[in-house]
């Protein structure tokens, strides 16, 4: 049985940092996309960030860019968030996900991720 736990979420004040850890068991994920969403109150899950496996390409929403990086540990089977200068605007519920299969198109489709954690709080105060 797969299983993502997501663990490092909290209360953090804009500007500061928080550093989200997704750590997988039940399959080894070295091979295969994963990436983090979030979904703030009343909003639709968005896409945040995600790493391809391949070549170690990472992908970016616009609204993150250049303030979070991706990671992961594959001996570990260990995903990473690094989120640095965060802002108000960041607080959501953060969810680590995986695919099934080694394509990484459309990276920033939610539906296209067969496996999620059951998220973080990330709150963010001004």
């Amino acid at each position: 049985q797969v299983q993502l736990v997501e663990s490092g979420g909290g209360l953090v004040q804009a500007g500061g940092s928080l550093r989200l850890s997704c750590a997988a068991s039940g399959r080894t994920f070295s091979r295969y996309p994963m990436g983090w969403f979030r979904q703030a109150p009343g909003k639709e899950r968005e896409f945040v960030a995600a790493d391809s496996w391949s070549g170690g390409d990472t992908y970016y929403a616009d609204s993150v860019k250049g303030r979070f990086t991706i990671s992961r540990d594959n001996g570990k089977n260990t995903v990473y968030l690094q989120m640095n200068s965060l802002k108000p605007e960041d607080t959501a519920v953060y969810y680590c996900a995986a695919r099934s299969v080694t394509l990484s198109l459309n990276i920033a489709a939610s539906a296209l991720y067969a496996y999620w954690g059951q998220g973080t709080q990330v709150t963010v105060s001004s």
